[in-house]
């Protein structure tokens, strides 16, 4: 819908709404409370400066696409639970503008609301006129709200330097820059922004943790050294990826252009949401990780014939979570986690079986070192209530990382043989899925690439942000005997569940997995 055509459908609804009598609009009020992303969507309004060069109007309305309603939905079940969140987000998604538009409707809808609003630098928040700042985003937030919400909020009374007051409800929005934050008071919710840049952390942690049970950390990445790091990566924290590929206003051509005007650590960081995009000896480039989203159709290939294949990485019951990719020929057609808190392995194995029928795969490989060992006993149990059921056979065959290498003899780096350049199986599947990502750069940029190299990421299924951050996650050393090894957790990071699935799914196997031998023939990176 045009900007124009929900203006006008907009200015019908508040016609309604001010013929309503008391009791009805109460019950508006009251369906609102409950629905925030919707009262954003349905009367939020938002301005981008940047648009007014192309002669458009820069005040527009603040429709939310799908993934910014979660991110709303998110953030109001962290308020309700009293739980810290952590937001990794691409840089210029609106999360900003969220924020603020959550925070300024629970103060008109809710009494004594106090949410509070931190940055490194003070002229982030607040700075007259200045639409970057966040204080700007909230007050035209209410600005434009119908007066029946906003009540007698007036810009010029209620809104003065790093506030935002609500006289009908007693709320307010308040900000705190650099070591003051989480000084000014006990807060429903503290959100802190580009938490990878505030200089003196532990500070704010102290304070903050006495202030507030919900703390929401947002930015942008700033590599490792930083708390925001350690607080997205830790997982005992709830995070949400929010990376450009989420946006519908930004496509491939956006992208291209982003790497022309800024450097490759900026893109990696900033729009790619890569934690170690500045570290020695990455496995796979951000940028290779981007240009694999739907390549077939990019390439006009088809990609999705042969194999339908499944791999399952096995969590314990901790922070980590189980995960399962699924393959159809090259193409990964789907990949997602689940917490293995407080669940068993059968039933971990058993929603594997489910994840296969339904993307009708023919088998898949589980890790078979450590905790997921146990899968195999549980996995025969299920086949065999399937056999009595009528169901489809499905394969299941363990993947041992730390394995030795297949095919010791062949190359698959030119000039070294599989036993003298890789460590263990591990290395040897991660390298492999290096190669395929690379190849396939190559191929969309019309370099020299082998064809059935070529690997296709499909960008519908719902974890594809945490994927394509932690697929940029792995780096790579040698040891003393010159052996490549893969360090898949760099230090401040978690176990990158669902980059290992995929690694397993496309780790190269025996004939029986009709992967082409012809992968042994690459050059080295």
């Amino acid at each position: 819908m045009q900007s124009g055509d929900v203006i006008r459908e907009r200015i019908e609804r508040v016609k309604r709404l001010n013929a309503m009598n008391e009791q009805k609009l109460m019950a508006v009020k009251a369906y609102y409370r409950e629905h925030i992303a919707e009262f954003i969507s349905d009367f939020g309004m938002t301005v981008d400066p940047r648009v007014a060069a192309d002669g458009r109007q820069p005040f527009m309305p603040f429709v939310l696409f799908p993934k910014q309603v979660e991110l709303v939905q998110w953030i109001m079940r962290h308020w309700r639970e009293g739980t810290p969140g952590v937001l990794v987000k691409s840089r210029d998604v609106g999360a900003s503008w969220i924020a603020m538009a959550v925070a300024c409707s629970l103060c008109m809808f809710y009494r004594d609301m106090f949410i509070g609003f931190g940055s490194a630098l003070e002229v982030k928040l607040d700075r007259p006129g200045d639409p970057d700042t966040l204080f700007y985003k909230g007050r035209t937030f209410v600005q434009y709200v119908p007066q029946v919400f906003r009540g007698a909020w007036s810009i010029d009374h209620d809104s003065p330097y790093m506030r935002i007051l609500f006289p009908e409800t007693g709320s307010s929005i308040t900000g705190e820059a650099g070591d003051r934050m989480g000084r000014g008071g006990r807060k429903a919710i503290f959100f802190v922004d580009e938490a990878a840049h505030v200089e003196r952390p532990q500070l704010i942690d102290r304070s903050l943790s006495a202030t507030t049970n919900c703390r929401i950390d947002m930015s942008s990445v700033n590599g490792m050294a930083n708390s925001f790091a350690e607080r997205a990566n830790s997982g005992k924290i709830d995070r949400f990826d929010f990376t450009w590929r989420d946006d519908p206003r930004k496509d491939d051509a956006w992208y291209e252009q982003k790497k022309i005007d800024d450097d490759p650590v900026t893109v990696a960081q900033e729009i790619d949401c890569s934690f170690t995009a500045s570290a020695q000896g990455l496995l796979i480039e951000p940028e290779w990780i981007q240009a694999v989203i739907d390549a077939d159709l990019k390439l006009k290939l088809d990609l999705s014939t042969g194999q339908r294949h499944g791999a399952l990485d096995v969590a314990d019951e901790g922070v980590d979570k189980n995960a399962f990719a699924a393959r159809h020929g090259n193409v990964l057609v789907h990949a997602e986690s689940w917490s293995g808190k407080r669940s068993d392995l059968f039933k971990t194995a058993e929603h594997a079986f489910d994840l296969c029928d339904e993307h009708g795969l023919q088998s898949f490989a589980y890790d078979n070192d450590g905790i997921g060992t146990s899968v195999k006993g549980d996995a025969n149990v299920i086949a065999a209530r399937r056999v009595s059921q009528g169901l489809k056979r499905i394969t299941v065959s363990g993947f041992r990382g730390s394995g030795e290498v297949l095919y010791p003899e062949r190359e698959m780096v030119k000039g070294r043989k599989n036993k003298d350049y890789f460590a263990n199986a591990k290395a040897q599947a991660w390298w492999h899925l290096r190669l395929m990502f690379q190849d396939t750069y190559r191929a969309l940029h019309g370099l020299p690439h082998n064809r059935d190299m070529l690997i296709a990421i499909r960008k519908s299924f719902k974890e594809l942000s945490r994927l394509t951050i932690e697929l940029s996650q792995p780096t790579y050393e040698k040891n003393t005997a010159g052996k490549i090894l893969i360090q898949k957790t760099p230090p401040g990071t978690k176990s990158p569940n669902l980059a290992d699935s995929v690694m397993m799914v496309y780790a190269p196997a025996k004939p029986k997995m009709r992967i082409s031998e012809s992968l042994f023939d690459q050059e080295v990176a």
